[in-house]
């Protein structure tokens, strides 16, 4: 029997590369770098970092009507992105039933926010906030908030993977879809900025403090960011398919890859066998590029096994910053973009100082203005996380 083709019917996002559809579009195929980085002290007093924060005039919904455990940022940063897709949703509620339909969030910093401010008041004063929760902490937390006030019934799960957690949530989404268990799916994933985060990465020494080099000799380290990011699925034909996707584990340390890109590379061609595609189809590869000595090592040894230099790449995290679980939903929405309304092919540039590391394979990056001349047809976006857990999209025009 044929696997169930599945589209990505509708995509949603918000980060700092853009609120909006025009916003995202506009600085993902900008000519010049945009600002959509922010030099800022406000996650980590007395040292300014350049973060992926939201954009100045972006306002998150208030969260009155949830239940006081629910009221994160986290969860009102999700619903702000959720609310576009909102009616195509209600619409595939009353017509498939909500036991039809799933949801399925990679997030990792859950109410992180709110405990370490609740931790701080017990510290002060010996007391917790008058109605602070610990469950607002709790992972499954914004599946359990979305699904309610979505009205959804079916599976609703969170996955927790590290920064490959939202493009697991695709990839969970489409076997749902494929197995005939639902009719449409809403997956995708958010992470908030914390203080508390910012600290941890900071402690790994992995913090730039410049805007991040993805592949560059001076890279010196990620920048965080935020955003939420979501898709409608469903087997129902639409402008972009979910055509293969691949998942490893390296399982070679708790925080760095392994350096030989095996399991990165498993990934990339899992999707590709799924997708019935060979290298030569792709037209561009969005790379993880967090712009780690390591990772940027590892990644461009099995990117350069897969396709040399025979295929566009580009790193857009100096426009959007790490999201860390949000990253691979939000990557997938700009190649989503880059294959919807897109007849001159434009791709995301891969901003940085020109300097190429000697010792990485050479890519074929994105320069500044760069176009395909045509639609393109097939991409691929990478996701690989902490202790190893690594995952590649295949996005193709419907």
């Amino acid at each position: 029997m044929t696997a169930a083709t599945v589209y990505l019917n509708a995509s949603s996002a918000i980060s700092a590369v853009g609120g909006t559809p025009e916003a995202l579009r506009a600085n993902l195929f900008a000519p010049a770098l945009p600002p959509t980085l922010t030099a800022t002290e406000a996650y980590s007093p007395g040292r300014t970092l350049m973060l992926g924060c939201l954009p100045a005039d972006a306002v998150l919904p208030a969260l009155d009507f949830a239940p006081p455990q629910q009221r994160s940022r986290n969860n009102a940063l999700a619903w702000a992105a959720m609310l576009p897709l909102r009616p195509r949703i209600d619409a595939l509620v009353a017509r498939c039933g909500p036991q039809r339909v799933a949801l399925i969030v990679g997030t990792s910093t859950g109410g992180l926010d709110e405990g370490a401010l609740a931790a701080d008041s017990y510290r002060c004063t010996g007391a917790f906030p008058p109605g602070f929760d610990y469950a607002v902490q709790e992972l499954g937390n914004v599946a359990a908030f979305l699904a309610s006030a979505l009205g959804v019934a079916g599976p609703a799960h969170v996955i927790s993977t590290a920064c490959s957690s939202g493009a697991k949530a695709l990839a969970s989404g489409a076997r749902l879809l494929r197995a005939g268990m639902v009719d449409a799916v809403i997956a995708g994933g958010v992470d908030a900025l914390s203080p508390f985060t910012v600290a941890g990465f900071s402690a790994l020494e992995a913090v730039s403090a410049q805007r991040c080099n993805p592949l560059s000799l001076y890279r010196q380290g990620i920048n965080l960011g935020e955003a939420a990011a979501f898709f409608v699925m469903t087997r129902d034909a639409g402008p972009v398919r979910l055509a293969g996707w691949g998942e490893s584990q390296d399982a070679h340390h708790m925080s760095a890859p392994d350096p030989s890109g095996r399991g990165a590379l498993s990934a990339m061609q899992q999707a590709l066998q799924g997708a019935g595609m060979q290298p030569a189809a792709l037209d561009y590869i969005n790379l993880h590029g967090t712009a780690t000595p390591h990772n940027d090592a590892m990644e461009s040894l099995a990117v350069h096994a897969l396709v040399g230099e025979g295929c566009a790449v580009s790193s857009t995290k100096p426009l959007s910053g790490h999201s860390l679980a949000a990253a691979g939903a939000l990557e997938a929405a700009f190649c989503w973009h880059v294959l919807h309304d897109n007849p001159q092919g434009r791709l995301p540039v891969h901003w940085w100082d020109g300097e190429p590391d000697p010792a990485l394979p050479a890519l074929q990056v994105v320069g500044p203005q760069t176009a395909l001349g045509c639609a393109p047809q097939a991409v691929l976006s990478n996701s690989f996380a902490f202790g190893g857990s690594n995952c590649a999209l295949l996005l193709a025009a419907g």
